[in-house]
């Protein structure tokens, strides 16, 4: 079992290995994929040294599972080279998710979907995931009509530059206190994002589109309905970047056409595959970041109905954005294939 990871330097890819050793993947031969001007490093597995190879070295090395996660550029290039030469592609990057033909896939939801014809898989938006996995169970009993949600998204879903950035500021906030020296915010340097993020939210992640949403509001829109096969579920979503480096929590406001008692979708929440729901009157009350952090569940709280609407409730759900938003959820497709 030939497994290679594209982009294996990054913050994704480099969970993506450590979750293939955590999982006990069967891997027989690791081969570690990223750019020419990484080629030549060296990445550690399971107690051993690989060095990276460039994508033209790896194809030629015949894996039979790549886990992508180098963006959308070098899957749209790359995917269909791999896929062609029969090599099952798992793509973290946005370049597939809305393609006619391609399956969008959490395999809580949707895995039962895949078969032996899928050689491109698409991975799904990190915030779409942890909704879709806490919703899913309750969608199949009362029918979804509509979706709020609002996102309070960590600088890790910008990658290493987002920590960067928040890190330095945090740190120069610091000096300043210590010494009493001040400098002007360059905002022209800032690594990820246009303004500062510490001590602030920034209501933008990715660039807005003609409808005054941004992309990955759209992208939470279209990717709930085609991963859940439901075109008529209304999607409203707002998504904001917060100075947290745990995890991505959500505020969700889910309306059914059915009735339901309270009691009953808690219970559905409870049942819930991925899902570990959050007692108000244990230790931990309510899900947070910090308790999330460097964990595979979706962990769900503060659900209460809406009282300004009949068939509707609220929720707080909270998930590990590098894991089950984007690495986990990777290597549990490839194990659904193996």
């Amino acid at each position: 079992m030939k497994i290679a990871v594209v982009g294996a330097t990054g913050l994704v890819g480099t969970k993506m290995v450590e979750l293939l050793a955590e999982r006990d993947f069967p891997v027989t031969e690791f081969i570690p994929v990223a750019s020419e001007r990484s080629a030549g490093k060296i990445i550690h597995f399971r107690g051993r040294e690989y060095k990276v190879v460039t994508p033209a070295e790896a194809l030629l090395m015949k894996p039979h599972i790549a886990l992508f996660s180098a963006g959308a550029g070098i899957s749209g290039e790359w995917a269909p080279k791999f896929a062609e030469a029969g090599c099952r592609v798992v793509d973290n990057s946005s370049r597939w998710r809305m393609e006619p033909g391609i399956k969008l896939i959490v395999p809580e939801v949707n895995g039962n979907t895949l078969t032996e014809s899928d050689m491109i898989i698409a991975n799904p938006n990190c915030s779409t995931i942890q909704m879709v996995v806490a919703l899913n169970l309750l969608h199949s009993r009362y029918k979804l009509k509509r979706i709020v949600v609002s996102t309070y998204q960590s600088v890790t879903g910008s990658g290493i530059k987002g920590i960067t950035q928040l890190n330095r500021e945090r740190a120069a906030a610091q000096q300043t206190k210590t010494s009493g020296n001040t400098t002007p915010s360059d905002t022209q340097n800032l690594s990820a994002y246009p303004y500062q993020i510490d001590m602030n939210l920034i209501p933008q992640i990715d660039t807005f589109l003609d409808n005054g949403y941004t992309k990955e509001e759209m992208k939470m829109v279209n990717e709930t309905k085609k991963i859940l096969g439901d075109d008529s579920i209304a999607v409203s979503a707002t998504t904001v970047r917060v100075p947290v480096t745990g995890g991505h929590s959500e505020s969700v406001n889910a309306e059914f056409e059915a009735t339901f008692e309270l009691e009953d979708i808690i219970k559905t929440l409870k049942e819930t595959p991925g899902v570990i729901l959050c007692d108000p009157e244990s230790d931990l009350p309510y899900p947070m970041p910090l308790f999330a952090h460097n964990r595979d569940e979706v962990f769900v709280g503060r659900v209460r109905r809406d009282l300004s609407c009949q068939n509707a409730v609220n929720m707080w759900i909270v998930a590990d954005n590098l894991r089950k938003g984007a690495a986990t959820n990777a290597v549990q497709i490839a194990q659904l294939f193996i």
